[in-house]
């Protein structure tokens, strides 16, 4: 990743940043790059200012050029103007830049950071088409469970596959572990975090007229999307919430069983899933405090918590039943 480039991660990453720099050497500019490109393709999605038309073939295109389908260059200039952010300008104008060193890697790596893109944004599109009529007033929602997992899926639980398959090419191609079950748990630990990010996000994205939490769960609770609307609902609300919050720490779980899985002389890799879980069961705490409904407040874990969280992981390594235990004790912290 060439400095310039890394000062954009750095802007666009926010707190991921912290798990980046902290990953082996052997895998960093892989993942740097795969998800530098994320976030492009996650912009452009985001791009309200542009029809939603518009944004599907700008993904379309991104996508073509990702996969090696098509070689023009690409000007998403018209896209950029949309950006409130600065460096989400920058992501937008300078596509091309990541796009070369895509073509710059080995077989092996391409192969594998083209395979969590393509998934990535067909995910995205289906976002985009599923909710192209939303907007405050008229919500959309998800119909089903199934398809909720399957998003999940699209936009996190690949991430795990990636994650796993990439780990075991450059770290520990020969280590004795159970394969299968590794990739379940990776793509469990995607899906929590993006489960997580949905259960904290709730009043947001209503007001933006989408609803990720499947219909057809509230319609068998006596709910409707726009019942959600009112923080006066959260009686009623919080029986299913709480089977929501149960999951998403089930898969959690999951993704603790996974780091611990891990090699254990793997110590930098084993720190960089690690800060996400924990910040993720620390906002699990949060949520199960809260009251969800009210758009007045946002959940969200303090930057002086994430410090401890990471300075706590990083000095009970050597202990391998206390560093073990991290995730049941945030798991059992009191009000």
């Amino acid at each position: 990743m060439t400095g310039t480039l890394n000062d954009l991660l750095k802007a666009t990453s926010r707190s991921f940043y912290l798990t980046l720099r902290v990953l082996p050497r052997a895998i960093r500019p892989q993942t740097s790059l795969a998800y530098l490109l994320a976030r492009t393709s996650d912009t452009v999605a985001d791009t309200e200012l542009v029809s939603v038309q518009g944004r599907l073939e700008a993904l379309e295109a991104l996508r073509a050029r990702i996969l090696c389908e098509t070689c023009g260059a690409l000007d998403f200039g018209r896209l950029s103007l949309g950006c409130a952010l600065p460096a989400e300008k920058a992501l937008l104008e300078r596509v091309e830049e990541p796009l070369r060193l895509l073509e710059q890697l080995p077989e092996a790596d391409r192969r594998l950071i083209r395979e969590v893109l393509r998934v990535i944004i067909s995910g995205q599109e289906l976002d985009l088409k599923r909710f192209a009529d939303a907007k405050a007033g008229t919500i959309a929602a998800l119909d089903t469970e199934a398809d909720l997992d399957d998003y999940t899926y699209r936009v996190a639980g690949c991430v795990g596959e990636f994650w796993t398959h990439n780990c075991r090419l450059h770290l520990f191609p020969d280590a004795l572990l159970d394969e299968d079950l590794l990739l379940r748990n990776g793509v469990r630990f995607g899906k929590g975090l993006q489960l997580v990010n949905i259960l904290r996000d709730i009043p947001r994205d209503l007001r933006k007229g989408r609803c990720y939490l499947p219909r057809q769960s509230l319609t068998a609770a006596g709910l409707s999307p726009a019942d959600l609307l009112a923080p006066d609902n959260l009686a009623r609300f919080r029986p299913l919430y709480d089977q929501w919050l149960a999951q998403a720490e089930s898969h959690l779980a999951a993704g603790w069983d996974y780091t611990n899985a891990l090699p254990r002389g793997q110590f930098r890799l084993r720190l960089a899933c690690a800060w996400p879980l924990l910040i993720g069961v620390r906002t699990l705490w949060r949520l199960r405090q809260d009251n969800i409904l009210d758009y007045t407040r946002r959940v969200k874990v303090s930057r002086p918590e994430i410090r401890a969280l990471i300075g706590r992981s990083v000095l009970l390594y050597p202990w391998p039943a206390a560093w073990r235990g991290q995730f049941g004790r945030e798991l059992g912290r009191k009000s």
